[in-house]
């Protein structure tokens, strides 16, 4: 029986106001291609299916494109949600998407056994616990007055305790089964990238690989948006976004995993590249050097490349400005298109209006990197480091 695992397709996304459907359309394309004649049987998404919890009517319509060309293949479809989805919105389809083979679990159930879908085929009988995203109410009671630290540990002991749930209803009723465990959440020791949103009060409520006890023999894992492994022993890994969702990504090599499962073990576990089609290239220097740069690229991919400029000079002048806005405007170069741009100076005299550099767009700087400026631009505090805690806590309960 061969699994396929992926995650964080992130229907929806643009980069800095760059709609990135064209991306996605060909990974998609390739990706029904690769499952058709590799004759894959189970295709696991582990969660941010989209990119906002009230998708517009164009990511609806790509997710329901490569759903319904996925139907005409004997391939079992299991998909969760994640942070950057709205579990209703998941679960409205969820008994009509049934009848195509096509299971959805969109957020916690209210029984663990809900989340177990059984598959057999090809003598192999394997067992999948879905498990979405797990948004605080799901794993602890809150209390009057607790602290920020007793938060924390209580979070991290909630998540324990799922997943030791989660273990102990498999070895009780499916121990003759083939063990496989989906999740979103974060795992400590993986590498971040820009574009993923903190979870868990800013990721710091994550939890140790050693939660899941070795008792799966795969844990698929969304969320991390950079492939890794968090532990070979245990096969824990993130498989990572398909396309780069940020300029952080644009050095990722992206992948998905396929695992054979033979005899009621893995027998292989194979790590494909998915197809570049698009480069992201960062471009950093004096105006002068950046232009230069910029002008002599001439790497061209199916899709337009996209680029961050980032212009660093020595003193504040309007002249520097107007070059550097000028430059920025121009499209230089007909092969790449300038999406975030940056002026910096070295001297400057700085005011209240010089929170971000020069060229930065207010929608690149997410919520907290503003409240975080704007607590810079406030003296005498002392409790920054609980005002930003507090500060995730609300934008987790608004999922933000």
């Amino acid at each position: 029986m061969k699994i396929l695992h992926t995650s964080d397709w992130h229907i929806g996304k643009q980069l800095h106001k760059y709609d990135l459907s064209e991306d996605l359309d060909l990974f998609f394309d390739w990706l029904v291609h690769y499952i058709q004649t590799e004759n894959i049987d189970v295709l696991l998404v582990s969660g941010d299916i989209f990119d906002q919890a009230n998708p517009s009517q164009a990511a609806y319509k790509q997710y329901y494109d490569v759903l319904k060309q996925l139907i005409n293949f004997d391939c079992k479809i299991i998909l969760t949600g994640g942070n950057h989805d709205s579990a209703s919105v998941l679960n409205a389809p969820q008994e009509l998407l049934k009848a195509f083979d096509i299971t959805v679990i969109g957020g916690a159930t209210d029984e663990v056994g809900e989340l177990f879908i059984e598959v057999e085929k090809e003598g192999e009988k394997i067992v999948v616990a879905a498990v979405p995203f797990l948004k605080d109410r799901d794993i602890r009671k809150s209390v009057a007055g607790e602290t920020y630290a007793t938060k924390i540990e209580q979070i991290k002991s909630g998540l324990q305790s799922y997943f030791a749930n989660i273990n102990a209803f498999y070895q009780q009723n499916y121990p003759d089964h083939t063990f496989i465990l989906m999740g979103h959440l974060y795992v400590q020791g993986s590498e971040l990238s820009e574009s993923e949103r903190d979870i868990q009060i800013g990721n710091q409520a994550g939890v140790e690989a050693h939660m899941f006890e070795g008792i799966p023999q795969y844990v698929a894992l969304g969320h991390i948006h950079k492939p890794q492994i968090i532990s070979d022993t245990q096969n824990i890994y993130y498989c990572g976004s398909p396309i780069p969702l940020s300029f952080s990504e644009r050095e990722d090599r992206k992948q998905i995993n396929v695992i054979t499962i033979k005899e009621g073990k893995i027998d292989q576990l194979e790590i494909v590249p998915i197809p570049k089609y698009r480069n992201l290239v960062a471009f950093e220097g004096n105006l002068e050097e950046v232009e230069s740069k910029l002008t002599g690229y001439s790497e061209e991919t199916r899709l337009m490349s996209l680029a961050e400029v980032i212009v660093n000079e020595d003193s504040e002048s309007l002249e520097r400005r107007q070059a550097f806005e000028g430059f920025v405007n121009s499209q230089p170069n007909d092969n790449i298109e300038i999406v975030k741009s940056r002026l910096n100076f070295k001297s400057k005299i700085r005011g209240a209006t010089d929170a971000f550099a020069v060229g930065t767009d207010v929608t690149d700087v997410t919520p907290v990197q503003m409240f975080e400026k704007k607590l810079e631009l406030q003296s005498g505090l002392d409790n920054t480091g609980e005002l930003k805690n507090a500060f995730r806590e609300i934008l987790q309960e608004l999922g933000l």
